[in-house]
C-alpha cells in the first residue's frame, strides 16, 4: 500500500473548491456522534452534507439506536455554516452476520474489519451515486483503531466502481480524534467503548 498524506489530499480538494467557490454535495457515512463531531466542524464550512448512520456490524439493537439518537440529537444542536441533514440506513445485522462468516476468530483491526469497512462504505457509495452526490466518504478515519490508508484504498476503488468520488481523508490528522473527543464533552455526548460489533465488544 503506497504511503500517502491522506490529510494533505483533503486539503488540496479543500484549497481547489475554495478557489472555484464551489459548496459540493458530500455523503458522509457516519458510525457515531463523537466521530461525526470534528468531521461536521471541520467539513460544513466546505459542503452541503447529508450524514448516513449504516453500520450493520453494532450490536446490540438498543446500542444502534442510541448511537443514532446521538448523532440525531448532535446534528440539530452544533452550529454549522451550510445545513447538515441525517438519513438512517437499514440496521441489518444479518448482513454484518454474512460478511463476517469464517472469519469469526481473527483478531480485531484485520481483515474481517476491513471487510466491514468495505460493507459499510459500499452501501455509502451506492446511495451517493444514486442520490447524485458531488462526493462520499467516511468518519471512520477519524479512530486510532481505524487503519485510515486501507479505508481510502477501499473508498478508491469504489469510487471507480460507482462514478462519485471518494474525498480522501485521513481525520485522525490536525488533532482530530483529540478535538472529538473535546467536542463529545462539550455536547455531552455518549462515547462508546467498543467499535460496535460482538467481537470488538468481547474483545474489549
Amino acid at each position: 500500500m503506497p504511503n500517502i498524506n491522506y490529510q494533505k489530499e483533503l486539503d488540496r480538494t479543500l484549497e481547489k473548491l475554495e478557489s472555484e467557490g464551489k459548496v459540493p454535495t458530500l455523503f458522509l457515512h457516519a458510525c457515531c456522534a463523537p466521530c461525526s463531531s470534528y468531521v461536521l466542524e471541520y467539513l460544513a464550512s466546505f459542503f452541503h452534507i447529508t450524514v448516513f448512520f449504516y453500520n450493520p456490524n453494532i450490536s446490540l439493537k438498543e446500542e444502534y439506536e442510541k448511537r443514532a439518537a446521538e448523532l440525531h440529537r448532535l446534528v440539530k444542536e452544533m452550529p454549522v455554516k451550510y445545513p447538515v441533514s441525517v438519513v438512517d440506513g437499514a440496521y441489518g445485522p444479518e448482513r454484518f452476520f454474512a460478511m463476517a462468516r469464517g472469519m469469526e476468530n481473527l483478531p480485531e483491526g484485520g481483515v474481517r474489519c476491513f471487510a466491514c469497512y468495505r460493507l459499510r462504505l459500499e452501501e455509502t457509495a451506492r446511495l451517493a451515486a444514486a442520490g447524485k452526490y458531488d462526493y462520499f466518504t467516511t468518519t471512520l478515519s477519524i479512530s486510532p483503531l481505524k487503519n485510515a490508508a486501507k479505508l481510502n484504498e477501499i473508498g478508491g476503488g469504489l469510487a471507480k466502481e460507482y462514478g462519485v468520488p471518494y474525498l480522501y481523508s485521513d481525520f485522525k490528522k490536525k488533532n482530530g480524534y483529540k478535538r472529538s473527543i473535546e467536542l463529545s464533552r462539550e455536547y455531552g455526548l455518549y462515547r462508546q467503548d467498543y467499535c460496535g460489533c460482538v467481537f470488538s465488544r468481547r474483545e474489549r
